[in-house]
Order: structure tokens, then C-alpha cells, then sequence
């Protein structure tokens, strides 16, 4: 079972289709009910500590908006500890919607940069063939991943390479 970031980080069709698929999916939903169900915080409706900011630091400079850090203290950690990742582009706001706008740049840069782990980048169906094309190519993408300790020799990751 591969841990697989998935981007829109909301949208819990994506979600779900990597949990079908025997891995565990990194998005907003499991971070932020980690967050809720962590016993003692207190400064609800915000679920935030005093240390999420600094964590956000790491990814974004103390310049860039603070929304922007404390989102990145949210997705940073998911990106890192990330072993695949799914991105899909010009998704329907039905689909998952993200929210900010320079946050999304940032979150696809750092999981495009990242050149040790396989990432499918795709774009969002506008028709049904196109659909079921968007399904089978994430299928086929998850069932290529690598479960952690049984490598298979020769195995293409979604780039091309080897």
C-alpha cells in the first residue's frame, strides 16, 4: 500500500478511488481530522496551534500571505511523506475545490519537483469518454505503484522512466 498525495486535496471521489485501490490516500480530510480529534486544542473553529504557522515556513517564505503558510502547514507534511501523487487539472469545483489560488501553484510545484516518487498528472474530464479514459488511467497508474519492500524489476513509473 502506497501513501498517494492527491490533488484537488478535497475531493474525496479522488480520495476514495485510491482507497479502492488498496492505497492509502494524503488529503485534506484525513490532516484536518487529525487536527479536529487531537485532544486539548483549544482554539476552535480555527483547529490551529501556535506551531502550525512555523511549520508552514518551511514551505513558503515569512513574505507570502499567512493563509498561504498555514495551508502549506497542512499539505506540506502530506507532500513530503507522499510515495505517488495524483494531480488533476481544471477540476470541477464538484470535483474538489482547493480554494486559494497561490497556494494550488505552490502545492503543484513542490509535487512536480519532487523526482523521487511517480506522479500522474492529468486532466479533468469534460465528456464521457473522456471519463472513462481519466478512470482507467488512474487505475492503471495505481496498480503500477510499487507496494514499499516489494520492488518488481523493469516497473515504469507514469514519467517514462525506469
Amino acid at each position: 500500500m502506497a501513501k498517494v498525495f492527491i490533488y484537488p486535496s478535497t475531493s474525496l471521489i479522488l480520495s476514495d478511488m485510491v482507497e479502492r485501490f488498496g492505497h492509502q490516500p494524503l488529503g485534506a480530510a484525513v490532516a484536518v481530522r487529525e487536527k479536529i480529534q487531537t485532544p486539548g486544542l483549544d482554539s476552535p473553529p480555527m483547529q490551529m496551534t501556535p506551531e502550525d504557522p512555523k511549520k508552514g515556513l518551511k514551505y513558503a517564505a515569512v513574505e507570502v500571505p499567512a493563509g498561504v503558510r498555514g495551508r502549506m502547514a497542512l499539505f506540506g507534511p502530506m507532500i513530503d511523506e507522499a510515495e505517488a501523487a495524483i494531480i488533476i487539472n481544471d477540476a470541477d469545483l464538484s470535483f474538489g475545490c482547493m480554494g486559494c489560488a497561490r497556494t494550488n501553484e505552490l502545492v503543484k510545484y513542490l509535487v512536480r519537483t519532487r523526482e523521487d516518487i511517480p506522479v500522474l498528472d492529468l486532466n479533468y474530464p469534460s465528456n464521457e469518454e473522456e471519463g472513462i479514459q481519466f478512470v482507467a488511467d488512474i487505475k492503471g497508474f495505481l496498480d503500477s505503484l510499487e507496494v514499499p519492500g516489494e520492488k518488481s524489476a523493469g516497473k515504469e513509473n507514469s514519467r517514462g522512466e525506469e
